[in-house]
């Protein structure tokens, strides 16, 4: 795996320092009115002062910088927006738990489990797996909230790219739970709900947004271009996680062995597996999601999907995808310097093991 490149840490220490300082006002500003109130925010503070890569707020950078951004009037307009996207994500992060009933989140408690926990310690009256359930959408909702707070500033065009994230990444996250339930093994389908519920607001958008955020006149000129890079890169990217997700390390990811695999995910790679299986490869394949998966079936289900040239397949598929993205950098009107990054940080998405 490439390691990360320096300018991508570069983004995540300034975006985590302007994180850290913003969600210590509001902390210090809530907690004035009731001390318990310091819990939600520091839920938050929790998820994202804890890791996370960052590549949204690095893809928003680059496209800003692309765009020819960076004067001194427009000093961290895209740190905050980087800011913003990373409370967006923290939300996604936070609801996304309470519907897949996960207990781990980067080698953590998720935020549902530590309010339920809580409630069962303290002996409070209801059922603790709603509180903590009621908790962790509302502490979701407060970071959505944040995030539209640091992008108060940001022009109409912004702010319409923006909204038009946000309701495709909802149309993806639904589309994505259909799937699971509806056991979609379609891989037209299942490339539509990686491209809605992660690729577009993980490269697609952030790079749109920061181009608007240092150039709206060139909005037509430059997006485009843009798309053209990061749609492929954006499926990429989702599919190295549908990887991750059946064959990842836990001690790496996080995550359960297995996860996808445990939670029926309809991922581009089942859909693949599925699609070249014999019958009874098949069979096994339709264990996929059943509650109370042993290891062991767990296991059976990747070896099918190994034997069946589903995981080789989508490898190839994302090295394709990643070239293309690559290759269009090419005809795109962005700085010189935006196109040495992006080329990095595309080798880098389509390699990365966490």
């Amino acid at each position: 795996m490439p390691s990360a490149p320096a300018s991508l840490l570069e983004v995540a220490t300034r975006v985590t320092g302007r994180l850290d300082e913003f969600l210590a006002t509001e902390r210090a500003r809530w907690v004035e009115l009731e001390p318990a109130l310091a819990q939600p925010i520091d839920e938050i503070r929790r998820l994202v002062l804890s890791g996370g890569k960052r590549l949204r707020p690095a893809f928003c950078h680059w496209g800003f910088v692309g765009a020819g951004g960076g004067a001194d009037d427009q000093i961290d307009v895209d740190v905050d927006a980087g800011a913003a996207f990373e409370l967006m994500h923290a939300c996604a992060l936070f609801h996304d738990d309470v519907m897949d009933d996960a207990d781990s989140r980067r080698g953590q408690r998720t935020a549902h489990m530590v309010a339920a926990d809580e409630h069962a310690e303290q002996g409070w009256a209801g059922e603790s797996r709603r509180f903590g359930e009621g908790v962790a959408i509302l502490v979701g909702d407060l970071a959505f909230v944040y995030a539209d707070q640091l992008l108060a500033a940001a022009s109409p065009a912004a702010i319409g790219i923006w909204n038009e994230l946000r309701i495709e990444l909802n149309i993806g996250q639904y589309l994505d739970i259909l799937g699971g339930v509806s056991r979609t093994r379609d891989l037209a389908a299942s490339e539509r709900i990686c491209r809605y519920k992660s690729g577009k607001y993980t490269i697609e958008r952030p790079l749109h947004l920061g181009a608007v955020l240092a150039a709206p006149e060139r909005a037509a000129e430059l997006l485009p271009h843009l798309s053209a890079y990061g749609l492929p890169l954006g499926d990429a990217f989702q599919m190295r996680d549908d990887i991750m997700g059946a064959f990842g390390d836990e001690a790496v990811t996080g995550k359960p062995v297995g996860g996808d695999l445990l939670e029926g995910k309809p991922t581009p790679l089942l859909a693949r597996a599925t699609r070249s299986a014999t019958d009874a490869q098949r069979k096994v394949l339709e264990l996929v999601g059943d509650p109370g998966m042993s290891p062991e079936t767990v296991a059976s289900i990747q070896q099918v999907i190994v034997d069946t040239g589903g995981l080789a397949e989508l490898e190839q598929h994302i090295s394709e995808l990643t070239e293309s993205a690559v290759t269009s950098l090419d005809a795109a009107p962005i700085t010189a310097v935006a196109k040495t990054e992006l080329i990095a940080l595309a080798e880098f998405v389509a390699q990365r093991t966490v």
